[in-house]
């Protein structure tokens, strides 16, 4: 196999070497360089392309408006400029005998139309869409640093194949093509991110404020310059750049934001500047500050069974949420010119979030109720012969993230040879200390009389009765009835996860009689460390009962009291923290089986060589990305009072074992990929990709925590990571065709196919067995599946309706559709041997976003609706036990009113139509209820102003 690989290495090599030798003895004078501007000279067009007709030789604007043609020969030339939204221009230019040409080019007449709103962001959006290599979704800011959206998670909804995951009724995650967010990756200014949870690589994006972004580029296909641990996307996010922008900029921003279940007012705000110092040099940044207060009401179910046509759960949760989220996030950029052949960048970004949570809950735990009663949508549980459990609680967590990233670097291009190079550092980090996660309070009925009814006519609304004897009933409500179980507080949880990069790209551009023959190469390291420490607490106090604690519940889809303060149980502990006891084994055991730390180094290089001609364009190479872990966690023991130790002696106590163990691997992966993109005549563009790509493990599963609980039968149950899983490799391939449309629009339509092997599941083994030398009855262990096979189809249609009489000439439609059809195999009850098929977790097969809006004057309109259908959430040990998320649609409306050049005030509504999360299963072949949330619409409106 390596001997395979050098030949193919070799080949590749050498074709490119005999392309450039074959290239025709021209001889050349000196570069045509220039930039794109609209109008006003207030905004750099990038994407813009230009093309000197003669040659048959193109080139895109970058992010400051600059392009650059070397090695052209000494003549006259048309150079023509076109921009998605305006007229194509072009104009004569002469190349001397030596020396180089500077051109400056000037697009649009109405530069309301490339600058401001709606449409501007739509037109330069389009335009680097247009100009892509691959298969590329792209939201920009306008000039004066308006967001489409005030959240950047929203914004990205709005894209072809994109949706959002939600929390608490807000997104969070990308999903991509219906994909998991773990298949994505995610960058900022190039330095890819670490994620500040302990368990995944994924990134929350509401983390990073929009008011710091110039704009967001989803890749889906890949060329070997680029990243390859993806499968879905790469998310590439660029902060702003002071030449980015002809004009300086000052701009503030303060608004209201008001939830209907919270009924709070809470304030944000931001500050957005851009300066250009001089000529060569200009310095950008921001800052922005956001609270947010909302209420969610939630009720859970687990544990269902079916016997006899009887459907019964186990257990029940009501649940009161009071939420507080911050987030604090600012950037500086810093950007300079070193002579005509040089740039250099500096660009720093800080992102801080804190979440304070309340929630009060009421809790029923049914599974060793006694006789069970009724069918249907009725059921009543009687405590007669059984016991029925009424738990109490509060969790009363504050928990921050952080991300921090700096970036150096630069380009230099001189004599047809650029020169890109950067060095990085990037940090994530979630903590908490002092968390109270939860204190419950419990009170047992046991033949006294008690029956609890559930009215399930309503599946995803549960409600409750009680009945019985009247004792029963009045115990049910005595808030002194209910004992302290124990108070879990988090002495600390720490997540830290940091990488340090260095890349290094060298191209050499071979001009010909028609385009031009690129060689590129380059190399990158990435050296991450993750880690994670956790030190939880159960303090127990005899006695203690809710009578002394109790609080105003909130919750209303029914009555959940008695609750608790949501501060007294905090103040209460910490003034009485003396009388409490700490039951040291429980703490132990569950500290201990949750540390980790991973480190990963990968190494990677790449040749690739590109041909550009006025019609074709073709992007063929070679990456190789080597990968180093070294892994550390706990094998953690739990043996219970009277079972046999490890020396073989029987436990006289409850006992704690607890073993450090480390864990070394190191892997390579050759990753070709072919991009083609042909532009048969202007305005058609069709696109084909073809790529091999990766997605490493969870850092979290690969760590080796081996944790065995073992009974004083000496009956082993254990939870296994697993240091040997493989990565994700997928062999990605896209297709599409795009029109673009005149006044500001296209239509496109693409399909995309990915063949999968190693995709993780988790497995539960049922019979005894072994696993890295350790004994198990039942077990829980990550593993590889065979393979998956994705495929689907994206529609999108926009379009600027300026061809339509006034005033509906300020229309603008935006809409797509991506159909995913993502299935792979799992093992039934543990036995992979007897596979079942599933659809991925996280994968919808429907995802639909449209978009309305209107811009006309100093009124800027928009309703936007999106949907996803249901997907796989979390894997049962059959099918009917997988836990399902139900489909979503929400309506959003923004207003915005320009009132004068200055000032311009806005309004949005998100989620007007009340859009609830919903997940079940199917046992019993119906959908039962495992959780369910509400939290209404938020309204938020405020000023901005320019200066």
């Amino acid at each position: 196999m390596h001997q395979l690989r050098t030949v193919r290495s070799r080949i590749l090599l050498g074709t490119c070497l005999s392309l450039v030798a074959a290239l025709p003895a021209t001889a050349f004078a000196g570069d045509v360089t220039g930039s794109v501007t609209d109008a006003s000279d207030t905004r750099a067009l990038q994407g813009a392309q230009l093309r000197l007709v003669e040659l048959g030789r193109v080139a895109e604007a970058d992010r400051d408006g600059s392009f650059r043609f070397a090695d052209v020969p000494a003549g006259t030339y048309t150079l023509e400029a076109r921009y998605v939204g305006a007229e194509p221009r072009t104009q004569t230019i002469n190349v001397p005998e030596s020396g180089n040409v500077t051109a400056k080019v000037i697009l649009g007449t109405d530069d309301s139309i490339l600058v401001l709103g709606q449409s501007a962001n739509q037109a330069s959006a389009l335009s680097r869409q247009k100009a892509a290599d691959g298969v590329e979704s792209v939201l920009t800011r306008d000039a004066v640093g308006q967001f489409p959206d005030q959240n950047v998670a929203e914004s990205l909804r709005r894209l072809p194949g994109v949706n959002i995951l939600n929390d608490q009724g807000e997104g969070r995650f990308v999903s991509v093509r219906g994909l998991d967010p773990e298949l994505n990756a995610t960058s900022v200014n190039g330095v890819r991110l670490p994620a500040p949870e302990s368990d995944v690589r994924s990134v929350a994006l509401d983390v990073i404020s929009s008011d710091s972004i110039e704009s967001i580029e989803v890749k889906k296909s890949l060329t070997p310059d680029m990243d390859a641990d993806t499968i879905g996307a790469s998310i590439e996010i660029h902060t702003t750049s002071a030449f980015e922008r002809r004009k300086n900029l000052l701009t503030a921003k303060i608004e209201g934001s008001y939830n209907d279940y919270s009924e709070k007012l809470t304030p944000k705000g931001s500050i957005d500047f851009a300066q250009r110092v001089s000529d060569n040099f200009g310095i950008t940044g921001g800052i922005s500050y956001y609270q947010r207060k909302f209420e969610t009401d939630n009720i859970e179910a687990d544990g269902w069974n079916e016997d006899d046509g009887q459907i019964t759960t186990e257990e029940v949760n009501y649940r009161d949420y009071d939420v507080e989220r911050k987030r604090l996030s600012a950037n500086l950029n810093l950007d300079f010119r070193v002579g005509d052949s040089t740039k250099l960048y500096a660009r720093g970004i800080y992102s801080q979030f804190d979440d304070q949570e309340y929630r009060r809950e009421t809790s029923f735990k049914l599974e060793d109720a006694g006789e069970v009663t009724g069918s249907g949508a009725d059921l009543v549980y009687s405590d007669a012969d059984g016991e029925i459990s009424v738990q109490r609680s509060l969790k009363d967590r504050f928990e921050r993230q952080r991300i921090r990233s700096l970036v150096l670097g630069g380009e230099t291009e001189t004599d047809g040879w650029r020169a890109e190079y950067s060095v990085s550092h990037a940090k994530s980090t979630e903590r908490e200390k002092g968390s109270i996660d939860p204190a419950n309070f419990e009170r047992t009925f046991e033949d006294e009389g008690l029956e609890l009814g559930l009215d399930f006519a309503d599946p995803r609304r549960p409600l409750y009765t009680v009945g019985g004897s009247v004792g029963a009933i009045a115990d049910f409500a005595d808030p002194s009835q209910y004992e302290l179980d124990s108070i879990q507080v988090t002495g600390l949880s720490d997540s830290r996860d940091e990488e340090w990069s260095a890349k290094f790209d060298l191209a050499r551009e071979f001009a010909m009689n028609s385009g031009s023959f690129t060689v590129q190469a380059g190399a990158k390291g990435r050296w991450r460390d993750k880690s994670y420490n956790l030190d939880t607490q159960y303090w127990e106090m005899d006695d203690l009962t809710m009578a002394d604690l109790v609080g105003d519940q909130t919750y209303r889809i029914t009555d959940i009291s008695p609750v608790l303060d949501k501060r007294g149980v905090r103040s209460f502990f910490n003034a009485n923290r003396d009388a409490f006891e700490l039951n040291e084994l429980d703490s132990l055991f569950d500290s201990t089986v949750e540390d980790y730390s991973v480190s990963e180094d990968v190494m990677a290089g790449y040749l690739l060589g590109r041909y550009d001609s006025d019609t074709l364009r073709i992007i063929g190479g070679v990456r190789y990305e080597h990968t180093k872990n070294d892994i550390r966690a706990n094998t953690v023991t739990l043996v219970d009072e009277g079972g046999e130790l490890p020396d073989g002696s029987e436990a006289d106590d409850d006992t704690v074992i607890s073993e450090p163990n480390q864990f070394k691997r190191s892997y390579g992966d050759w990753l070709p990929s072919l991009t083609v993109r042909w532009e048969p005549q202007q305005n058609l563009v069709l696109r084909a990709a073809a790529s091999k790509s990766l997605v490493r493990p969870k850092l979290s599963k690969l760590a080796p925590r081996f944790t065995i609980e073992q009974n004083d039968d000496n009956e082993r149950e254990g939870e296994f990571g697993n240091p040997d899983l493989k990565p994700y490799q997928a062999w990605n391939f896209d297709a599409g065709v795009e029109y673009y449309l005149p006044n500001n629009g296209a239509l496109s339509a693409g399909v995309f196919y990915k063949d999968v092997k190693n995709f993780i599941v988790d497995t539960n083994l049922e019979d005894a067995g072994e696993y890295m030398g350790i004994a198990y009855d039942e077990a829980t262990i990550p593993i590889n599946g065979k393979r998956a096979k994705i495929w689907g189809v994206e529609l999108s249609y926009t379009q600027a309706l300026r061809f339509l009489p006034s005033p509906f000439d300020g229309l603008l439609v935006n809409a797509n559709y991506t159909y995913t059809d993502a299935t792979g195999t799992v093992p039934i009850d543990g036995d992979i041997t007897d596979l079942r098929k599933i659809r991925l977790p996280s994968a919808a097969k429907h995802t639909f976003n449209t978009a309305l809006g209107y811009e006309k004057g100093p009124v800027s309109l928009r309703l936007a609706g999106t949907y996803r259908s249901k997907y796989l959430d979390e894997l049962g040990d059959d099918a009917p036990e997988d836990r399902i998320i139900d489909n979503h649609f929400q309506l959003d409306l923004s207003a915005k009113f320009d009132v004068t050049k200055q000032v311009q005030v806005f309004y949005e509504w998100v989620n007007i139509n009340n859009a609830k999360y919903y997940a079940y299963n199917n046992v019993g072949a119906r959908q039962n209820l495992l959780q369910f949330e509400q939290y209404k619409w938020t309204m938020k409106f405020g000023a901005r102003v320019k200066f």
